[in-house]
């Protein structure tokens, strides 16, 4: 498959930006893109040209594809249901229909069997669009534990790294690093090529950057579950802010974090900022009752909580939204796309994602100029 397309601004996701260019996608793969027009040899060697302007109107947009790396479900299907290739085909599809090519599956707290029979389950599954599993616990702080179920928390001791990262393909980890044997953890985790969040804590700054000594390089959806930020106690989200190894997640729903807050985060972290979505089952589908793990969760006006409780329980976010969002805030349109495809795409190793640039993934979005995913390609393929 070859694919031309044109007349287009064009931001590569790198700090890049070009008013009117065109992007080659051919054998899966970007093959070129540039100012102008395209030289006639490449369009000679498209199967297919697409005018961006006449498909998306005129402020016609073309970016990377988004790349979601914490993502628990929608459509009302989450990764740990029974059926899991049903599951990753309707998630997919999904956050795909809102610019996604490229998520990872978030699981919630389990059982370390029940975890090692889901990330199986998922990696026998394996489609293109999944880079793999984030386990989002079970080694979490119980007072700052959210929407996993307090039955399933786990000691740092019980976890087999060997065994959890020989069940499938295990990316990422969230663990509270104050726990006994916390630190030991990471290590091993960091070692097997697995990256580690802290988050859903109680550590102080003291904690957060031993921490990050042992190897951590993410922070789980900044200022949620962990304590806030003090002038004299500046905590998790003081210390990742303060340091360059460190990507914050941020979920810019309006929820989690106030939009007044956005611009900030951005400007206190350049680059390092990822919107993720935290989606659960809810995403992509109406206000009712929803189950996240084994806690029933009720969507009203779109917020997703713990039922009978004020507990956020994810969110019914998708990254298009999101990038929406952090923009009417004031966040620069480069730096917002580059927090939703090269920012998150590095903070889990994946280099050849998040970028137009020579034999990276062939994977774009086509946006109008009101920042609505037109059209979505993975791989040079369309998904929408």
């Amino acid at each position: 498959m070859s694919l031309l397309l044109h007349d287009a601004r064009v931001i590569t996701g790198e700090p890049v930006d070009i008013d009117r260019g065109w992007v080659h996608l051919a054998d899966g793969v970007v093959r070129g893109m540039g100012a102008g027009d395209a030289p006639p040899a490449v369009i000679a060697a498209a199967a297919e040209v697409v005018d961006a302007r006449e498909m998306a109107g005129p402020g016609a947009l073309v970016t990377p594809g988004l790349v979601d790396i914490h993502t628990h479900g929608g459509g009302g299907s989450a990764f740990d249901d029974p059926d899991a290739a049903t599951a990753v085909d309707r998630i997919l599809a999904v956050h795909a229909a809102h610019g996604v090519t490229r998520l990872v599956a978030s699981l919630v707290s389990a059982a370390p069997l029940d975890l090692e029979h889901t990330i199986s389950a998922l990696s026998a599954a394996a489609r293109p669009g999944l880079l793999g599993i984030h386990l989002e616990g079970p080694c979490l702080d119980v007072d700052h534990r959210g929407a996993h179920a307090r039955w399933a928390l786990r000691s740092p001791e019980s976890l087999d790294v060997k065994r959890l990262t020989a069940a499938g393909r295990l990316v990422q980890i969230t663990i509270a690093p104050e726990l006994p044997g916390a630190l030991d953890l990471i290590r091993a985790f960091v070692a097997a090529g697995v990256r580690v969040a802290v988050g859903h804590t109680a550590a102080d700054a003291a904690k957060t950057r031993e921490a990050i000594a042992a190897g951590a390089s993410l922070l789980t959806h900044a200022f949620n579950a962990v304590p806030p930020l003090h002038h004299r106690a500046p905590g998790p989200v003081g210390v990742a802010l303060a340091d360059e190894a460190m990507t914050l997640e941020l979920i810019a729903d309006g929820t989690h974090v106030d939009p007044s807050l956005f611009a900030w985060l951005f400007r206190a972290a350049p680059g390092r900022i990822a919107l993720v979505s935290d989606a659960m089952a809810a995403a992509g589908s109406p206000d009712g009752d929803y189950r996240l793990g084994d806690l029933a969760v009720t969507v009203s006006g779109g917020i997703a909580r713990l039922r009978g409780t004020d507990t956020i329980a994810g969110s019914t976010l998708t990254l298009d939204r999101a990038v929406r969002g952090v923009v009417d805030a004031g966040v620069p349109l480069l730096d917002a796309v580059a927090a939703a495809t090269r920012v998150p795409a590095r903070a889990i190793g994946r280099d050849d994602l998040g970028l137009l640039q020579p034999e990276c993934r062939g994977d774009a979005v086509l946006w109008s100029v009101g920042l609505e995913p037109v059209a979505v390609w993975r791989d040079g393929i369309r998904l929408s």
